[in-house]
């Protein structure tokens, strides 16, 4: 049986996360916890933790995230029951589409169950300003930031939206943004979207004044101006994922969508 993941069991998982080399932090697990509890739960053998896994809904799509199960515990069908619990948390919601990204090890799980690889998504690195000389901009149109969000992904995420910008600071342009993200690691920007390409390069420009040194996003590899921009910018990939979804084919637009708002675990 699943039990709910609990406020408890945050420490432990993050422990778990950072030793597989993830990045993720008790904020994003209490926005989880609090906006889709049904979705998020745990493994248990009596007072042990074997795995964790963590869903969200948006409005018509969900993303499931932070499958982790312990290194003694796997190969045993924990991995599969926690999926199976989170994606029927999902459907039992009314949910039309699921996403997820996927490692190279679980491509084939999540094939399985049904899941459709539609895109990779590439982990950028590169060095930003070290916010020098970034000043506070002025306030952003939170309805233009939803429409350019929804025009890439096919579906209203405003929660998503709201915790990822509150958390950071976000940058408009003309029917664009970027939000810029502080981390232990470095600076992650995203969620980045922009309608048009054309007006994606000054906004990373701002963006990259504003960041910390270490700079890190994760990027559709369906987006080939993004990648353009970021290898002239002296940026590398150092990883990569398969993007897949389950159910109702999205209205996906990787030219749209420039970086994602979490690192895998939230879309």
């Amino acid at each position: 049986m699943l039990s709910p993941f609990l406020d408890s069991d945050i420490g432990h998982f993050l422990a778990a996360a950072t030793s597989e080399g993830w990045i993720c932090g008790k904020w994003e697990m209490e926005f989880l916890l609090q906006t889709f509890p049904q979705g998020c739960l745990v493994k248990r053998a009596d007072s042990e933790l074997q795995g964790y896994i963590t869903s969200l809904r948006h409005d018509k799509s969900g993303w499931i995230g932070n499958l982790l199960v312990a290194p003694e515990s796997r190969r045993g069908g924990i991995g599969t029951e926690l999926m199976q619990g989170a994606l029927q948390a999902l459907l039992d919601a009314g949910v039309e589409t699921v996403w997820l990204t996927a490692s190279a090890k679980g491509v084939e799980l999540y094939k399985k169950l049904g899941f459709i690889p539609v895109d990779s998504i590439n982990r950028w690195v590169g060095e930003g300003g070290g916010g020098r000389s970034w000043s506070p901009a002025a306030p952003c149109d939170t309805e233009m930031i939803r429409h350019v969000d929804s025009a890439g992904w096919g579906d209203r995420r405003d929660a998503l939206l709201a915790v990822t910008g509150n958390r950071g600071h976000v940058i408009c342009g003309n029917h664009s943004f970027v939000c810029i993200q502080h981390w232990e690691q470095g600076t992650q920007l995203g969620p980045w979207g922009t309608l048009f390409e054309g007006h994606a390069a000054a906004l990373l420009e701002s963006a990259l004044a504003a960041a910390g040194t270490n700079v890190f996003l994760d990027v559709p590899a369906g987006n080939l101006m993004a990648a353009a921009l970021l290898t002239r910018k002296g940026f590398s990939i150092r990883g990569s994922n398969t993007l897949m979804y389950l159910g109702a084919k999205p209205k996906y637009s990787p030219h749209k969508v420039f970086a994602l708002a979490s690192m895998g675990s939230m879309g």
